[in-house]
């Protein structure tokens, strides 16, 4: 959309037959699950030129936000760009400075994207552009860490979930309580025999409402001093919500918005019921057999990860995208690399309250900059010395960030969204 507004000439590769990515349950690549909603608010997450119709609920369901996306693509005339059923297996440089795009048809993939059996098309062809933007998300290639034993029941990743018909009449072990974690184990109730989670670290949860209103909306109009907010929004969510202590899980060892918070007070509802039955860490499994780490003990019949997801962009050389070592690539903004000025990494970031409209910007500021250094633009050419800097901790707006993985890519909203206008301001005055 950007890129087309600025006037490039852009192409597209996606692996299914449509727009919508994981939005789409019926693309054989989502992650997504039958009763997902948005845990955003949508007018806290839509894009700005393109609302959201009034009457879509305030967190709408997975198939709208499939619908969105398909009147968004008609909308801007975007699919006519794209090449659908598509797999890129390789994006390098070549010797001329250009990028060769070599794809195949995506018929017999895996899950995963990956070819099936390790099978290569007869029918790759190669491309030559002058710039390459990836954009093909963060939550696709499931995080599956090594189990303390062997389990002899069910195994899967909250990825493979889909409908609870799973858990009918099973004894469910649900490990971790991030947002997918905790609508599996809401899901579950209604059809397991017994549902336990299992949590090694404190939470904070949020309910999607305060005083009928969408929790996102609430507070903004008056800039308060980080650690003011954190201590003020930290009393807030213990008024209405009580601490995780109170629903027997572990309370968060760290201050509000250092890691992300989960956005469900059903599930607490249902551990307060006794629907749901609180568990510490994995000690030991054998057989159908769970200890835990204060020495209780169960048994299940399934046990499903809901530990999140890695970054992978197996297309790619790592080295090509200054990435040494770490869990995500070291870019300015998370966007720009630091000596390839044709090279973008789009959306590869996490925020609280960030939206689509965030990503947007992202992708208004690349295509001002390769329009903008193109003329000389000096905004340009300050953008680009920037970058050869690296990374920036001021967009993490002085939040000590748990140092875990999946927290690799996260932003302070203001402090990110702050940058990129200043920048996107800068290069659309004239030179």
């Amino acid at each position: 959309r950007q890129l087309l507004a600025h006037g490039f000439n852009v192409r597209g590769y996606e692996l299914h037959d449509d727009v919508g990515g994981l939005w789409d349950i019926a693309n054989p690549y989502s992650t997504i699950y039958a009763s997902a909603h948005l845990i955003s608010s949508k007018r806290m997450t839509e894009f700005a030129d393109f609302p959201m119709r009034d009457d879509v609920a305030d967190y709408p369901h997975h198939r709208e936000l499939h619908r969105y996306f398909r009147d968004y693509a008609d909308h801007f005339g975007l699919r006519d760009v794209y090449r659908f059923r598509t797999r890129v297996v390789d994006v390098r440089r070549t010797t001329d400075g250009h990028w060769a795009i070599t794809s195949e048809p995506a018929d017999g993939t895996s899950a995963d994207g990956a070819p099936a059996n390790g099978a290569t098309s007869p029918h790759r062809s190669t491309d030559l552009v002058d710039a390459v933007c990836i954009a093909t998300g963060t939550l696709h290639y499931p995080h599956r860490p090594a189990l303390p034993g062997s389990f002899d029941g069910t195994l899967l990743h909250s990825a493979e979930y889909r409908t609870p018909e799973l858990f009918r009449d099973q004894r469910v072990l649900i490990v971790g309580c991030g947002n997918s974690g905790a609508d599996i184990a809401v899901d579950a109730v209604h059809a397991a025999r017994s549902v336990d989670l299992s949590v090694r670290r404190g939470y904070y949860f949020l309910p999607k409402y305060i005083m009928g209103r969408p929790t996102d909306t609430l507070g903004g109009a008056i800039r308060l001093p980080r650690a003011v907010k954190q201590w003020l929004d930290a009393l807030l969510i213990r008024v209405v919500m009580g601490t995780p202590s109170n629903y027997g899980l572990p309370d968060p060892d760290y201050r509000m918005y250092e890691a992300h918070p989960v956005i469900n007070s059903l599930v607490l509802h249902h551990l307060g019921q006794g629907d749901i039955t609180p568990r510490r860490d994995l000690r030991a499994i054998h057989g159908h057999t769970v200890t835990f780490a204060d020495g209780a003990q169960a048994d299940y019949d399934v046990i499903l990860l809901a530990t999140g997801y890695e970054l992978r962009y197996p297309f790619i050389d790592p080295a090509a995208l200054n990435w040494p070592s770490g869990a995500a690539p070291q870019l300015y903004l998370n966007v720009f690399h630091p000596t390839d000025d044709t090279l973008f990494m789009m959306g590869m970031l996490e925020a609280a309250g960030l939206g689509w409209e965030g990503r947007n910007q992202q992708a208004r500021l690349v295509a001002l900059y390769l329009q903008q250094l193109a003329a000389g633009h000096p905004a340009a050419r300050a953008l680009q010395a920037r970058a050869r800097r690296g990374v920036d901790p001021s967009v993490r707006g002085g939040y000590r960030y748990l140092p875990l993985d999946r927290m690799a890519t996260y932003v302070h909203k203001g402090s990110y969204q702050r940058t990129v206008s200043q920048y996107i301001r800068a290069l659309e005055r004239k030179a």
